[in-house]
């Protein structure tokens, strides 16, 4: 039953990512009425809620968006720093959205980043240890209990990052309404980019959900 879950959330995830990119690149054709560039709406999103200590830089790649709570940058794609469509727009403002929540000590997003050290330490090394316990599982069955820890907090960071990703859209969204950047039909399409941008980080959580019960599985069956 779980190979069956697991294939499956595979298939959604090729799915969810495939509508991604094709809304993205739908609403990348939707023109704004204001004309303000991805990079102009990040700026005044953050300047109306009292941030000036918070850099909008541009960076290379697509969908490489994100918000760097280090040393305060909000990173758009260069598609997104000078677009000036509702795509542009939406990814604008949902990385805003972090850097206010970062603001405001947001509570899941400091949660998030209190994970990110031991997160970055695990993810270069669970793949081995959990292969390693596998083949070792009847000889060394600790070496798999190990990498069941490790994935388990890997898994546990991806579900507190539901939250966090759903207030920035939230954040975003009912900003670009009520500034009048993107109202009416406009926040229509913004909010339907930002929901299968979202659905993405679910089915990312799920996917890493039903493999760490995979790899319980396996380390019950042992006895």
């Amino acid at each position: 039953m779980i190979y069956v879950i697991v294939i499956l959330i595979m298939v959604l995830s090729y799915g969810v990512s495939a509508m991604l990119k094709s809304k993205f690149d739908k609403y990348s054709r939707v023109a704004l009425p204001s004309n303000l560039s991805g990079k102009d709406i990040a700026e005044r999103f953050l300047s109306e809620n009292g941030i000036s200590d918070v850099k909008v830089i541009s960076v290379q790649g697509q969908l490489t968006d994100h918000y760097n709570p280090t040393n305060k940058t909000v990173n758009l794609s260069s598609g997104v720093f000078d677009g000036r469509s509702v795509a542009s727009a939406a990814v604008a403002a949902h990385e805003c959205g972090h850097a206010i929540q970062h603001a405001k000590g947001y509570a899941f997003l400091k949660m998030r980043s209190s994970l990110v050290p031991v997160i970055s330490f695990s993810s270069k090394y669970v793949q081995w240890v959990l292969l390693a316990g596998v083949v070792l599982i009847q000889t060394f069955p600790a070496i798999l209990g190990i990498g069941i820890i490790m994935f388990a907090l890997t898994t546990l960071f991806s579900f507190i990052t539901l939250p966090v990703e759903l207030n920035a859209s939230h954040r975003a969204l009912t900003w670009l309404e009520s500034s009048g950047i993107a109202g009416g039909d406009y926040a229509t399409q913004a909010r339907d980019a930002l929901k299968w941008a979202a659905l993405t980080y679910v089915i990312a959580a799920l996917g890493s959900l039903a493999t760490l019960i995979y790899y319980i599985a396996i380390f019950t069956r042992r006895r």
